[in-house]
């Protein structure tokens, strides 16, 4: 896999990758591509496998390259940071309005919450708390949602890494929300943060069936339906979210994540369910 040094990928690994070799195990396939993305010198090692094993492919890049330096703008763009380089590698720009509508419904229940405090039973964020994420977790692998879905889903590292990123950063926007919010209605941590957890890790398991986005929405309209409503209408207050469903909570996050494991290869497939 890697050369004498043990700092690059093998120039029979690079060439293997670039012509598509099936002797190539998928796993050494999977990282010669996680190294390509951060070794300048291996991608230049893939472009001479490319032009020496592959002419066709390198004449049809070397076209499309050509055509489109012809209708670039002469004017020079301005460089990225290397943290917006980073941030793309996790997460599409398609995923941040869905990560904003996440915090604002978090927000929204907060203010609700400061201003009304005797509103329901339960503090209205802590009823948010399940489904904030899923808002962003509906994109993590959706062929509606993500226009870039065919192409993120045919690279070698296509699948439960990329769901899991995804979602890592939904987590990482939302659950730092929380916790302030949390914090402002005395909540302790766990009483937010299981059933956070556990809708998060079963829409990925219900996914591998019907399709992420899909099992967002019914997760999150049956939470709505069954337990915000009638608590905001103070019908009653949920059990579940108290102090003796925290074993449930966290059962439910284990099979959840059994789930996603037994069934990985699900989120591989192009064609599948999203």
């Amino acid at each position: 896999m890697t050369d004498n040094t043990g700092a690059h990928a093998s120039r029979a690994a690079i060439a293997a990758y670039a012509t598509g070799d099936p002797a190539l195990p998928a796993a050494a396939e999977w990282a010669v591509e996680a190294h390509l993305e951060t070794c300048a010198d291996c991608r230049g090692h893939l472009a001479d496998a490319v032009r020496i094993g592959a002419p066709a492919l390198d004449s049809a890049l070397r076209r499309v390259w050509t055509e489109l330096d012809e209708r670039a703008p002469r004017t020079p763009a301005p460089g990225r940071p290397a943290w917006s380089r980073w941030a793309r590698t996790w997460a599409p720009p398609t995923l941040a309005p869905r990560l904003a509508t996440g915090v604002l419904v978090t927000l929204v229940a907060l203010l609700v919450d400061l201003i009304a405090p005797e509103h329901t039973l339960t503090p209205l964020v802590l009823l948010v708390a399940p489904v904030a994420p899923l808002f962003g977790v509906a994109a993590a692998w959706s062929r509606r949602l993500d226009p870039l879905h065919e192409l993120t889903a045919s690279t070698p590292r296509a699948g439960l890494a990329v769901v899991l990123r995804r979602t890592a950063v939904v987590l990482a926007a939302v659950i730092p929300v929380l916790a302030v919010a949390g914090a402002f209605t005395g909540l302790s941590p766990a009483l937010w943060l299981l059933p956070c957890l556990a809708f998060t890790t079963g829409t990925l398991a219900l996914g591998t069936v019907v399709g992420v986005d899909r099992a967002a929405l019914g997760l999150g309209l049956l939470w709505t339906v069954l337990v915000i409503a009638p608590t905001v209408m103070n019908l009653g207050a949920p059990h579940l979210l108290h102090q003796s469903g925290l074993p449930g909570w966290a059962a439910a996050v284990a099979v959840a994540a059994a789930v996603v494991t037994a069934r990985a290869k699900s989120f591989t497939a192009l064609a599948d369910k999203n």
